[in-house]
């Protein structure tokens, strides 16, 4: 058993090995106490449900990567995705054309950019903690989104903004497309370019990083805004999904979202973790859900079950470390 743990360490990386026996645990338990589990319907909602939550947790794993968090993650998306969707009524609404929502969509980006590029500047030049800074434009962002829709709905878009929520390309959804596109280009930013190395050396030790010739307050703030950008990102789908913004939707994803990225093997104190681990836990997460909704439980259950899982992970993520430890001895 140990002999064949060290080896599956070695294929995927220590950091694959717990969401791939976690997958493997949930499709085993779930598959066999119902037998519509492994069904193309149970599939098929994991695929439509998950690329909002796990763009959201795309936003905050580069934070969490520093040593940080983006509390904000949620209500950025939302006031990107109501940026879009106010240009979108100015230029006439459901009659509105493919360039205004272009302009929407840039102007979303924008805004999202802008809110974590704020975040990255107050974090790397005050040195004020994450978690406040985060938390203010959380509380920011809502108050703004709640006075300017005096906490409503907008609604009323054009026909065509509807296939980027609900629509398919080869069978595949394409929020789905959008989100394996996402994580792709996250692969790519951390394990092959310098702000990914400096983002990881930055989560390690800022000051050693300091000290190395890096540009600690730059590599901050552009971690900041990327999470900003890619909140808006997650904005639009939300949007084209639902056919409305409200400054509440997905508010429940916050907390999903850090527990995405721990099951995922990320180091809560910053300076290790990678994309495809997250995406493998994030599949783990919605197939869990759709099994209990299957067995008859409520979303709230659901939602308990997320809670003592990220106790669980915290748990086996010491017997993990004890375990690699021992097999170093014995190495």
């Amino acid at each position: 058993m140990t002999g064949l743990l060290a080896r599956a360490r070695r294929i995927f990386g220590g950091d694959m090995v717990g969401p791939i026996v976690a997958l493997i645990a949930v499709i085993v338990v779930f598959g066999t106490a119902s037998p519509r589990f492994l069904s193309a319907a149970t599939f098929g909602s994991v695929a439509f449900q998950l690329p909002e939550l796990g763009l959201l947790t795309l936003a905050m794993l580069l934070p969490i990567l520093t040593g940080g968090l983006n509390l904000a993650v949620t209500f950025t998306a939302n006031i990107a995705g109501l940026v879009a969707a106010w240009v979108l009524q100015a230029n006439g609404g459901v009659d509105a054309g493919p360039l205004a929502f272009m302009l929407g969509v840039a102007l979303a980006l924008g805004a999202g950019a802008l809110s974590g590029t704020v975040m990255g500047l107050v974090i790397a030049y005050t040195r004020a903690h994450p978690i406040l800074v985060s938390l203010s434009m959380m509380i920011f962002l809502r108050g703004v989104g709640e006075f300017a829709t005096r906490g409503g709905d907008t609604s009323g878009f054009p026909a065509f903004v509807r296939p980027l929520g609900h629509g398919s390309v080869l069978g595949l959804p394409v929020p789905l497309l959008v989100f394996i596109l996402c994580v792709g280009l996250w692969h790519l930013l951390l394990s092959r370019t310098k702000l990914g190395f400096n983002t990881y050396m930055v989560g390690s030790n800022i000051e050693a990083a300091h000290y190395s010739g890096v540009n600690t307050r730059k590599v901050l703030v552009l971690v900041y805004t990327l999470s900003g950008l890619m909140c808006a990102v997650a904005g639009i789908i939300m949007m084209a999904r639902f056919n409305s913004v409200r400054v509440g939707h997905g508010e429940a994803y916050l907390l999903i979202t850090v527990l995405a990225c721990f099951l995922g093997g990320v180091n809560p104190f910053g300076g290790f973790g990678r994309a495809i681990p997250v995406f493998v836990a994030l599949i783990v997460l919605q197939l869990l859900s759709s099994g209990l909704n299957l067995l008859g439980a409520n979303q709230h259950l659901a939602t308990a079950v997320w809670g003592m899982l990220l106790v669980l992970v915290m748990v086996l993520r010491w017997f993990a470390g004890q375990f690699a430890i021992f097999v170093a001895r014995k190495e």
